[in-house]
């Protein structure tokens, strides 16, 4: 009900348009749920059961016309007519929600009718009077505020607030209705048969130990009777041996304030659940003691059940934690031989192309340098014609180790195919790939590998390309590295026809 007042004040102070009509939207649905809400309330109030589905058929009339108010089409359910919202227009939309509420008012008023005709306590009669009372306050500002502010805002000067001091003063009647006269006093009620109704067994004693109050639930465990004296060391004295029922009964006798809980074994078998709560004054003086008795054979049992799953699933998780151990471990050399060349350790050519896809895109965006080489064995048709395709593996091997002790920690080094190989040099310049070019170049060249007694030397063909102008952007990534990598193919092209050994810069 205080979603129209707050929803108003809202639209007032706010500024932007947007925000005016997010908050007018507001204080509508509120308002196309209040007439559902005062036929609930009645209900409720007059003891009535209230099904899942009666209370869907209440309500959906309502949903009709808050639907109506959030969507607001065309205008048809309010429009501005000046720059803010509190000044406004309202279509037919409006309209069919202001008559849905009435005819929920309608149906309320009769139902509260035959609720006063048929109630024969004075009690609810004031209740629904002084609810009614409330009803008709609203309904009475609503009606004002729909002739002043809409019917004759043509013709009268406009009274602001006038609908949300009709709902405060209609909740003003509600708060009495509900507080004065009790209106949740099915609690109290139903007081005198929830003792009975529960499982637990209760006793209330006073500061004597004389029983003020005693439900069923006590007599499996013990009898007693109003004004019966209980004593709980004679009720304890056939378990008085179990160190629990000691400690328990030592806090019981010397510490009365405060309260107490233990749980024994009792002599049947069953295990119960004694607690003691004590009521005490402003002045912590015990003026009577709540005593609990409870059965907890069955929660018993199930601890004990489930701690022996625990121990099973203990194990069972040591397997698994083992079993996920060799898994991970077993993961990780997926991993690795997935982005590796299986022969020489170096990275493959898949995982190559995905990294520069994304490498260089961020050296674009951020004007990062950055070179790429391409270089391959030279005569590598002839070891293997000549020694075999051990040694040829092996020549491969010995020169991707090579190449891998001349480059630098973040630079990557990939098969590219047969005996070629790409080295990727982030944040490189023309001058630092010159470098380390030649680097390569020296420490391939000496890295002699022997054959049997004969010791065989291998020289490496290399093309090379840097990027430092990003002048246009990158509109394909992959057609961007596939015409690099032909211009750097190329440039290897002629580092073969100037006699091997040397390095040529793509153009």
């Amino acid at each position: 009900m205080m979603g129209w007042p707050l929803g108003q004040y809202a639209v007032s102070i706010a500024v932007r348009p947007d925000i005016q009509v997010l908050f007018l939207k507001i204080s509508f649905v509120s308002i196309g749920l209040i007439g559902p809400g005062w036929l609930l309330f009645v209900q409720f109030l007059t003891r009535r059961n209230v099904k899942l589905s009666k209370v869907a058929a209440i309500v959906s009339p309502s949903l009709i016309g808050v639907v109506a108010a959030i969507w607001n089409p065309n205008g048809l359910f309010f429009r501005a007519v000046t720059d803010h919202l509190t000044d406004r227009l309202y279509g037919p939309m409006f309209w069919l929600l202001s008559l849905t509420q009435f005819g929920y008012l309608f149906v309320t008023l009769i139902s509260m009718y035959y609720a006063m005709k048929n109630d024969s306590s004075p009690q609810r009669r004031k209740q629904i009077t002084i609810t009614l009372t409330g009803m008709f306050v609203l309904t009475g500002f609503a009606v004002l505020d729909l002739f002043v502010n809409v019917m004759l805002r043509d013709y009268l000067p406009i009274v602001p607030g006038l609908l949300s001091v009709g709902i405060l003063l209609s909740d003003l009647c509600f708060v009495v209705a509900i507080s004065r006269y009790g209106m949740f006093d099915v609690l109290s009620m139903a007081q005198r048969d929830i003792m009975d109704h529960m499982s637990m067994g209760i006793i209330v004693v006073d500061d004597s130990n004389a029983v003020i109050e005693v439900n069923r639930g006590t007599e499996p465990f013990i009898l007693v009777s109003k004004d019966d004296i209980f004593e709980m060391d004679k009720f304890l004295s056939p378990v008085e041996q179990q160190e629990e029922v000691r400690e328990f009964l030592y806090r019981y006798r010397n510490y009365p304030q405060s309260r107490q809980q233990t749980e024994i074994c009792w002599r049947d078998g069953r295990y119960l659940s004694i607690q003691m709560s004590p009521v005490l004054d402003d002045a912590n003086n015990v003026l009577a003691k709540v005593i609990t008795f409870q059965d907890v054979t069955e929660q018993r049992n199930h601890v004990e059940e489930m701690n022996r799953k625990n121990e099973a699933l203990h194990e069972r998780n040591l397997e698994l934690i083992l079993i996920q151990e060799e898994l991970f471990q077993l993961n990780q050399k997926l991993e690795q031989m997935a982005v590796t060349d299986g022969l020489t350790g170096c990275f493959n050519r898949r995982y190559l192309m995905q990294q520069l896809e994304h490498e260089v895109l961020l050296n674009y965006r951020y004007g990062t340098p950055f070179s790429i080489f391409l270089f391959d064995i030279d005569h590598f048709k002839v070891f293997n014609d000549r020694y075999g395709h051990l040694v040829g593996d092996e020549v491969l091997c010995r020169t991707a180790e090579a190449v891998r002790g001349a480059l630098r920690r973040t630079d990557i080094l990939a098969r590219y195919g047969g005996e070629e190989f790409t080295i990727y040099l982030p944040h490189t310049n023309r001058e630092q790939a010159d470098k380390l070019a030649e680097r390569v170049i020296r420490a391939v060249e000496e890295n002699v590998i022997a054959v049997g007694k004969e010791k065989v030397g291998v020289t490496v063909s290399m093309g090379t390309m840097t990027e430092e102008d990003f002048l246009a952007p990158i509109g394909d990534v992959k057609e961007y590295l596939r015409e690099r990598f032909a211009q750097i193919d190329s440039a290897l092209y002629q580092a073969k026809k100037q006699g091997r050994n040397c390095v040529v810069v793509a153009s």
